[in-house]
């Protein structure tokens, strides 16, 4: 299967503030796991399906993440970074590193999908096959989602039968008929979603923008991921993150 192409942000500002006191030092995404930075797992990630372009948005202890990633050249990979003096939550961290990210392309290449993972995330979810949806599916927006014993927790999204997502955290179609799941932090926007966001600010996607454009009409698409995937919002997480890779061995990417 081809590559179809892409703009990759990958979202690495946060504070990791569940994981302190590791995280006062080490920014969150610079903390080991299974045997390499959190971030360099999604980095290859992106490597393994032809995506070697990427903006990182950095604030939290961002030196240290410049400093270990630098232009990602020891990666094979061509790395800038979207430095946030304040945090700008998912939605302004997305809005000024795409800005960030056009000054330097074509019209052509501003015309492609932004894929936007989170740094904190382990998967080995197929983008290439989530892109091809994308573009099949003529989707505004594409979630990654995936079925976990405590999605409820997370918050539901619910698809129906052509994966076109119909209830969106808890609000839309009736859940009867409609297969649930919880959002697994990838995901692919048209970059028309970007006149959509307010010009400056922080916001959130999920909690703000994403919600208003649903209520709408605006087309998500969800892509179910049955695969591998691994948080690590807390020091359990990073154990279980741990004790995966440990027992299933390093993520294996598909590239088609």
């Amino acid at each position: 299967m081809s590559h179809p192409p892409a703009r990759a942000i990958i979202l690495a500002a946060g504070r990791g503030s569940r994981l302190r006191p590791l995280t006062d030092t080490v920014p969150k995404p610079l903390v080991p796991a299974g045997g390499k930075p959190l971030i360099e797992h999604g980095l290859a990630l992106l490597k393994a399906h032809g995506i070697t372009d990427v903006v990182i948005n950095v604030h939290h202890l961002r030196e240290k993440i410049i400093a270990e990633l630098g232009d990602g050249a020891r990666l094979g990979m061509h790395l800038q970074y979207s430095v946030e003096e304040k945090l700008l939550d998912s939605g302004g961290g997305i809005r000024q590193a795409a800005q960030f990210m056009d000054r330097n392309q074509t019209k052509a290449d501003k015309d492609t999908p932004l894929l936007v993972l989170n740094a904190d995330v382990v998967t080995d979810v197929s983008l290439t096959r989530l892109l091809a949806e994308h573009h099949r599916s003529e989707a505004s927006i594409s979630l990654v989602l995936r079925n976990d014993p405590k999605a409820a927790a997370y918050g539901l999204f619910g698809t129906d039968k052509e994966g076109r997502i119909r209830r969106f955290l808890g609000k839309g179609a009736p859940a009867a008929g409609l297969d649930e799941y919880m959002f697994a932090s990838v995901q692919v926007l048209k970059p028309a979603i970007l006149r959509e966001m307010p010009p400056e600010g922080a916001f959130s996607t999920m909690r703000g923008l994403y919600p208003q454009l649903f209520a709408a009409g605006v087309p998500f698409q969800g892509f179910i991921h049955h695969g591998r995937w691994y948080t690590s919002d807390t020091a359990e997480d990073l154990r279980a993150l741990e004790e995966g890779l440990g027992r299933k061995g390093p993520m294996i990417f598909d590239p088609t």
